[in-house]
This record gives structure tokens, sequence and C-alpha cells, in this order.
């Protein structure tokens, strides 16, 4: 096959190529403006408004017999659907953007991703790792005493939490079931988070026709406190009042709450996709809430048994006085310095088999 010489430009056609390039880039850059992802919907994505271009497009004049052309003006605050270039990273509901708008059209073009301090993710269906929320604050692990809370999955969203770089808060909502003899070992669970040294707040809001109005604000002071000015992220078991939560807090939200199914004592997942709800819509860097689909459990697949260990924050320093470097922590394991330390009393016996559980499951590839 005879090669293909590339043709030779004189300076001539290079000046004249770069100079195009350059003006081509000058309208692009005074088109371009600030916004963030509010919601991501499959290639599609709402992004807000924050900063209005250098340059905002004319809308252009109409002859008295012809048609009203569409045009959407662009406007601080608005909401656009747009697109992302092809070669951005899978963008994120909170990523900061550069965008252009087509007023013509009334969608928008992302150009570029501003850095992450913090990204959530988990695995799809197909075993790929997906972003939820970036530049995350807190997430907030939600769990109650019915549904009775589950503390391996609490662990598995501090796992996450350490490797995400947010910071975790245990909300403990229906906390007025407390006082009932049969959820005694719920108390004994939150008593152990907080002697880790976690965040911890109390609430009880609940649906509205299950509890008293006088009941359901409570401790929603303490709640909206420790995540003011901050973004944060839902997490938990269906079934313990996330919805009801980001409701009491921003009324306007309007989030679907399903009742606990008596039979199950599960609740139904009511969210279809991750969306932030700012809690002033005129400027965002006084945080939010990304509410996102109802997740039992988010893999940690693509973690290794090191790095699991690592978010057990009071085991982790343990681990490196195991007798072998390779001791798996298992209850049979010799030597090793964790179960020492559960004998000692030292440590819970519930975070080693924890620990093991999900190192296991970091251990094993999902297919």
């Amino acid at each position: 096959m005879a090669l293909i010489r590339q043709r030779k430009l004189s300076k001539q056609q290079i000046r004249r190529i770069n100079q195009q390039q350059k003006s081509n880039q000058d309208s692009l850059d005074d088109s371009l403006m600030d916004g963030v992802v509010m919601a991501h919907y499959g290639k599609q994505l709402e992004v807000q408004v924050t900063s209005l271009p250098a340059v905002l497009p004319i809308q252009p004049e109409v002859a008295p017999d012809d048609p009203e052309p569409f045009w959407q003006a662009i406007e601080m605050d608005d909401i656009w659907r747009c697109h992302a270039r092809t070669n951005l990273p899978m963008l994120a509901t909170g990523d900061y953007v550069r965008w252009t708008a087509d007023p013509n059209t009334g969608l928008g073009r992302i150009e570029s991703v501003q850095p992450r301090t913090s990204l959530v993710s988990r695995p799809d269906r197909y075993h790929k790792l997906k972003p939820v929320a970036a530049n995350v604050d807190i997430l907030a692990i939600v769990f109650a005493p019915l549904p009775a809370a589950a503390p391996t999955l609490i662990d598995r969203y501090l796992v996450v939490c350490h490797h995400a770089g947010v910071t975790p808060l245990l909300v403990l909502n229906k906390a007025d079931l407390l006082s009932q003899s049969q959820y005694a070992a719920t108390q004994t669970l939150l008593d152990d988070y907080r002697a880790l040294g976690y965040e911890t707040v109390l609430t009880s809001v609940d649906c509205p026709e299950n509890i008293a109005a006088s009941q359901e604000q409570q401790g929603l002071g303490d709640l909206k406190a420790a995540i003011d000015d901050k973004l944060v992220i839902f997490a938990g078991q269906s079934g313990v009042g996330k919805s009801s939560l980001i409701n009491a807090l921003l009324p306007d939200s309007a989030q679907s709450v399903n009742v606990i199914s008596e039979n199950s004592q599960l609740g139904q997942h009511t969210t279809t996709t991750s969306r932030l709800l700012p809690f002033d819509h005129h400027n965002l860097t006084e945080g939010g809430i990304v509410d996102t689909p109802g997740i039992r459990e988010y893999g940690i697949w693509h973690l290794t048994p090191d790095d699991v260990i690592s978010g057990f924050i009071e085991l982790a320093p343990l681990s490196g006085d195991c007798r072998f470097r390779d001791c798996k922590h298992t209850h049979n394991s010799k030597g090793c310095a964790l179960w020492q330390a559960v004998a000692d009393g030292q440590v819970l016996q519930r975070r080693v088999e924890n620990l093991v559980t999900l190192q296991e499951e970091a251990d094993t590839k999902p297919y």
C-alpha cells in the first residue's frame, strides 16, 4: 500500500489556521459560563446557571410577517438541559462545569469540568464504577430502629466515606422508638459509634400520617446545624425515612414518600435519579442535599482488602501487629491482633466480623 504523504503547508497557511483557531477559541471563551450539574438523566444533564457569559447572545430581529422563532434567554439561576463533550469524564450531580448555551435550541453543551473535592461512586448493573455525586461534604448515614438497623451496611458506608473523602454523619431517625424496650439494641449500636468518635444526630421524622405533627420536627434543628452550608448526600436502607427527612428539611422539594410494608417491614425505593436540592436556589454555595436512588448497598469490589481495613478507624492501627502479614483476620486466624483486642475488650467483635465480610467481598471480582 502506498503511503499517503501529508501535505506540507506554507507559513501563510499555518498562520491563517492558527488565527482561525484563536478566533474560534476567543468566541468560545466569550460564550462560556459557570454552572453546577443539578441532575443526571442518562446522556443529558440539568445545569444551573451560576455566572453569565462575557458576551450574551442577541435575539435576532423578526420581520412583521414572519413567525416568532424559538428563543430562550440566558438568565442567572435558570436550569438548562445539556449534553457533555465526548472527551469529558463521566459527570455527576454536584460537578462544577464550564458550558455554553444555544438560545435557538434551548440546549447547552458542557465543555469542561472543574477539579472535584470529593466523589461518591457506586457500581452500576454492568459492574462499572459510576459517579453518584461530586463535591459532597457530608454523607448522612440514616438508620432507624424500624426497620432494624443493619450494622454491616453502616460499616460499608463508613468505608465509602473514608475513600470518597467525605465526612460521615450518623442520623438515627425515628428516635422516639428508642424508649421502647424492643429497640434497646439500636441504642447500644448508636452508643458504639459515638464511642468511636463519629458524629451522631437523633431525629424523629416519619410519614406525616404516622406521627403527630409535634413529633415530626424533633431533632431537625440539630440536623440542620450539622449540615449547614454543606453539600450532603443521604444514604441508608429503605424505609428509614430519608425522603421524609428531606421533605422536612426542604418542604418545597416535594419528595415522594412510601410507607413501610407491614409484611416485610421494608420500605420501597422512591427516588429515580440523583438530584441536587439546594438550600438556597439563588446561591448554591449555601449547600444542599443530593437525593439519590435508594441503594441498599454500595459495592466495594473496586477496593482492596487493605483499602477496606483503612476505613475501620480503630482496627487499622492494630492490623500491623498480627503475627502474619497476610492475616485474614478470621476468627481462627493464628496470632491475629484484632481478635486479641476483642478478647481484651478493646474493640467490638461485631466490627471485626464486618471487616472480614467486607474484605472478602473486596477480594472477589464482580464477574
